[in-house]
C-alpha cells in the first residue's frame, strides 16, 4: 500500500550511499541551474539525473484507437506510432520507487503514448518493433499520477509531466501484479493486473521522453536496466479485440477513467512486462522545440 504523501520535507533525503551499483556510474550528477522553490519556506537543490534503485516495475501495453490517440497530442511535432488496423499503442508503467536519490520513496504510473516526432519515418508496427532504436522515436505522457505531492511539483515545474497526486495500490500475489488507481477515496479508476511470470529478457535501455512546459516541448532523456518477465500476445497485431472491460484492464468512472476510455483500449494486451528490482535515471530535459 502507499497512502498520498503530502509533506514536502525542509532537506534533501540523504540517501547517495543506496546508488552504488554499476548503471549509476554511467551518470554525471549535476545541479540544475537553480534550486527549485516548492513552496513558499522550503525550495531544493536536487542534483540530476534523478536516479531510481531497486524499483519494482510492472508495464502493459495495449491497442488504442490511432485518431484518439492522435487527438491527445499537444504538439504537431508529435505523431502516434501506427499499428495495424488503424490502431496505436497506449503504455501503462507502474513503479514502486523504493529508493529515489535525494528523495523519499513513491509510486507512480506513467501512462504514455509511443511516438514518432519531427517528420520521422512512421512505419505501420515496424516503427514499434525498432522502437528506441530510432532518434525520433519517444513517448508521450499525457498522466502521470503520483503518490507524492514533492513529486507532482518536481514533475511540472522542471519538466512539465502532468503529475497528480493521487492513491497508488500495487500489490503481487506470484502470479499477477495489481496496480489500482483511484482519487479522493472513490472506487479505482484504473485496475491493471499484469503478469508477473513469462520469457525472461535483459533491458538496458535509454529512450526519449517528451513533455510540454510552458508551450515548449521538452526532450528529456531516460533510462533503465533490468531482467523482466515477457508475456508477448503478437495475433493481436492482426487481429483487434473487444474494448470492454478484461481482467488484465478495469476502467471505473470519473474524469480520469473518461480520458482513457476515449482512447479506445482493447482488452487484450499487447505486451507485459515484469521486473521485481531495477535500476533507472531521469534526466533534465536536453532539447526544446
Amino acid at each position: 500500500m502507499m497512502e498520498t504523501n503530502l509533506k514536502i520535507n525542509e532537506h534533501l533525503l540523504d540517501n547517495k550511499a543506496k546508488f552504488n551499483d554499476d548503471f549509476f556510474k554511467r551518470f554525471d550528477l549535476r545541479h540544475n541551474d537553480a534550486p527549485l522553490k516548492l513552496n513558499d519556506d522550503i525550495s531544493k537543490n536536487y542534483v540530476f539525473p534523478t536516479l531510481y534503485g531497486d524499483a519494482s516495475c510492472s508495464i502493459a501495453i495495449f491497442h488504442c484507437d490511432y485518431k484518439a490517440a492522435k487527438a491527445m497530442m499537444p504538439d504537431p511535432s508529435m505523431e502516434p506510432v501506427k499499428m495495424s488496423r488503424g490502431r496505436s499503442l497506449v503504455i501503462f508503467s507502474c513503479y514502486e520507487y523504493r529508493n529515489v536519490l535525494n528523495v523519499a520513496p513513491y509510486n507512480e504510473i506513467a501512462m504514455t503514448i509511443p511516438v514518432m516526432s519531427d517528420g520521422g519515418m512512421n512505419v505501420p508496427v515496424l516503427s514499434m518493433l525498432l522502437g528506441d532504436k530510432l532518434k525520433k522515436f519517444g513517448y508521450y505522457v499525457f498522466s502521470m499520477p503520483v503518490t507524492s505531492l514533492e513529486n507532482r511539483i518536481r514533475g511540472r515545474k522542471i519538466w512539465g509531466l502532468p503529475k497528480n497526486v493521487e492513491r497508488i495500490d500495487i500489490s503481487q500475489n506470484g502470479k499477477f501484479s495489481t496496480t489500482k488507481a483511484s482519487v479522493d477515496g472513490e472506487e479505482p479508476y484504473l485496475v491493471l493486473n499484469i503478469p508477473m511470470n513469462g520469457t525472461p529478457q535483459e533491458f538496458d535501455i535509454k529512450s526519449n521522453l517528451y513533455s510540454v512546459l510552458d508551450k515548449s516541448r521538452l526532450t528529456s532523456a531516460t533510462a533503465f536496466k533490468g531482467k523482466f518477465n515477457l508475456t508477448k500476445n503478437m495475433g493481436t497485431i492482426f487481429k483487434k479485440t473487444s474494448n470492454t472491460n478484461t481482467p488484465s484492464i478495469k476502467l471505473g468512472t470519473g474524469p480520469q477513467a473518461d480520458m482513457l476510455r476515449a482512447l479506445k483500449i482493447e482488452g487484450q494486451g499487447f505486451q507485459f512486462r515484469y521486473c521485481n528490482s531495477m535500476n533507472a535515471c531521469f534526466d533534465l530535459a536536453h532539447k526544446k522545440v
